[in-house]
């Protein structure tokens, strides 16, 4: 009870879970109306995660198969919602993770992924490639914002549209393959995820990024709580004129802000396009960087408060395939909860003004 107490204090636990539980709730009460039972919906949705048993396996599939595939879809949003939390914490919105994710995984789908490497240069390559393009993606938002005080919301959605655009172009016009309509697969020697690599009569999908986005959450909490540049960066967050005050150079920091969050994005683009995925779609941009916003505000724009917030926010993602092929839902339904998280952790202030609210009177009431 005591460990609960505390927890609950916890300004971050105790909106994440406030906002979570009236997100499950009036998607509950939307699942009702359309004469759906959610109690069976929301099991579906853990099924489809691995995280319960499902009645019945295919060929080569099992509980412990569909959980190490949803940690496979994992990897990415946690390197998304880091992405997006780098930013914040500089008082940027970053929008543009799902074009920075696009233009490092294409550019390492052709330079690498169509290379013929063999994978122990391969796939150093693709992470090495993902970080740099990202962060140039990103620092180009960074210098507009600094150089010319672009709004770098404005600027991230014109970007996203340069590169899908673009990148769309050339998958049309060099590398489509005239079958999936999608460019053509990269080489498994460059692949971040072992596709279907059996293992006792069971086939992985291995993801070979997820500990390096573990590694990643580390560095960044170490970055905002142990670091220089992290206390400015998040000086320059809270009050970028105080902190030119202090003597921070807040047009550098914003720069370098928003390139470690482009950096970031980048990874989340490589292990989406060249690890759960082995292709590109034209002309899509992908929801993952969207659906990191809500994550990390629901993880409070902590690294860690970042693992479990994603976690959360990719059973939803994952499971709403097979949630929809039991229950008769449609998987919009899975997105529609995601946006109610995202709307309530907005309301964090509110929540916290009610819980002092309710402790002043317990106090009052002796």
């Amino acid at each position: 009870m005591k460990t609960i107490k505390k927890l609950l204090s916890n300004d971050a636990v105790f909106v994440a879970i406030v906002s979570s539980v009236l997100s499950l709730l009036v998607g509950a009460v939307i699942i009702l109306l359309l004469g759906k039972n959610p109690l069976t919906a929301y099991v579906n949705l853990l099924q489809g995660s691995g995280l319960l048993p499902k009645g019945k396996y295919g060929g080569g599939q099992s509980m412990l198969t569909d959980f190490v595939s949803f940690v496979d879809a994992w990897t990415p949003m946690i390197f998304a919602a880091l992405s997006f939390a780098v930013a914040m914490k500089a008082g940027l919105f970053n929008i543009g993770i799902s074009g920075q994710m696009l233009a490092a995984g294409f550019i390492s789908t052709v330079f690498i992924g169509y290379s013929g490497l063999n994978a122990f240069a391969a796939k150093p390559l693709v992470i090495l490639t993902g970080i740099v393009v990202g962060a140039l993606a990103g620092s180009v938002i960074g210098w507009l914002k600094y150089r010319f005080n672009i709004n770098e919301v404005v600027s991230s959605i014109m970007i996203n549209y340069i590169f899908v655009f673009v990148v769309s172009f050339f998958i049309n016009t060099r590398y489509l393959d005239h079958v999936s309509r999608r460019s053509r697969e990269v080489s498994a020697a460059s692949r971040l995820t072992l596709h279907q690599f059996e293992i006792g009569g069971y086939r992985y999908d291995i993801p070979l990024g997820f500990g390096l986005a573990l590694l990643a959450a580390v560095a960044v909490g170490f970055l905002f709580n142990r670091t220089v540049l992290g206390y400015e960066i998040k000086a320059v967050g809270l009050n970028r004129v105080s902190a030119e005050y202090s003597g921070i150079n807040s047009k550098r920091t914003i720069f370098v802000a928003m390139a470690l969050s482009g950096a970031l994005a980048g990874l989340s683009g490589v292990t989406y396009y060249l690890g759960r995925y082995a292709s590109i779609g034209p002309r899509v941009l992908p929801q993952t960087g969207f659906n990191s916003i809500a994550v990390s505000i629901l993880g409070n724009n902590a690294p860690f408060g970042i693992l479990f917030s994603s976690f959360f926010i990719e059973i939803i993602g994952k499971g709403s395939a097979y949630m929809s092929s039991r229950s008769g839902l449609d998987t919009e339904i899975a997105s529609i909860i995601t946006a109610l998280i995202l709307l309530s952790s907005a309301c964090s202030a509110y929540y916290l003004s009610l819980r002092e609210s309710f402790r002043s009177r317990r106090k009052a009431d002796g």
